[in-house]
């Protein structure tokens, strides 16, 4: 591995469950100081004690990034307890299952608040401090869907093709700073994202999808990304197969669409 991450000072935001709780749980078994944010508060609690952290090296702080208002206090709050951040990851999202012409504005909206406006908005609230100090590390959770799109995740997928293009840009302006950016493509990962998906009316898909369900663990997956982060990766995929798509959407696009196509309308027949 490359750097270490001992001492550091990270921000893990969607920490209270799935690749947020590991990513936590792997910093915090490096010896790193754990900003855990989410909305749960009991849950971070629970996330702190089971990762073995104390009141000296972490602080629980529930945050709600649907409300911009929250993120820029919410940073300062974190360089006052600790001096400052090193490594900011950016993890907190939800997915979607619903055709488009389903869709309202609303949750269309929704979707790209959490998935994309909240990230930008807590980047630039970590940016000043790293380009103060001349380093620091940004990493951002996107998907297999920030790179190739299929239905009913339209919302899903724009908002994540969003992220690699404001990061690809992002890195280019930073990287002389001592700054890097690691975006992160994972596939199959066992989590709740497909039950906590939402519907077209808001509400909770609260189905497990089968290739969640086979996917890989979390914490592989947290640990690939430490290893990931620690090289100073631009972009890192993982999971399983399904990672296939990517090179054969780049590959042969016509037939990837074709493809695609075909499954949607076996799917609504």
């Amino acid at each position: 591995m490359g750097q270490s991450f001992s001492g550091k000072v990270v921000w893990v935001t969607g920490a209270s469950s799935g690749i947020g709780e590991a990513i936590a749980k792997a910093f915090a078994a490096q010896g790193a100081k754990v900003i855990l944010s989410a909305r749960r508060e009991d849950e971070l609690q629970r996330v702190k004690k089971e990762a073995g952290l104390s009141d000296n090296n972490c602080l629980v702080l529930p945050i709600d990034l649907y409300n911009a208002n929250e993120i820029i206090p919410s940073a300062e709050k974190v360089i006052q307890r600790f001096g400052t951040i090193d490594v900011l990851v950016c993890n907190a999202g939800v997915a979607q299952r619903f055709p488009v012409v389903d869709s309202t504005m609303e949750i269309n909206r929704q979707i790209m608040e959490l998935n994309f406006f909240s990230v930008i908005a807590l980047t630039k609230s970590v940016l000043p401090e790293m380009i103060k100090k001349q380093s620091g590390n940004i990493v951002v959770i996107s998907s297999v869907m920030g790179k190739i799109a299929i239905p009913e995740r339209s919302m899903y997928a724009a908002s994540k093709h969003a992220l690699h293009g404001f990061f690809d840009a992002l890195r280019g302006e930073v990287y002389r700073k001592n700054i890097k950016v690691t975006v992160v493509c994972p596939g199959y990962i066992k989590t709740n994202v497909s039950i906590n998906a939402v519907n077209a009316d808001g509400k909770s898909y609260g189905k497990m999808d089968e290739g969640q369900d086979r996917g890989m663990t979390p914490e592989k997956c947290a640990n690939g990304i430490l290893k990931a982060v620690a090289k100073g990766k631009d972009e890192y995929f993982i999971g399983g197969k399904e990672l296939l798509a990517v090179t054969f959407a780049r590959l042969f696009p016509s037939l990837f669409l074709s493809t695609v196509k075909k499954v949607a309308s076996k799917k609504m027949t």
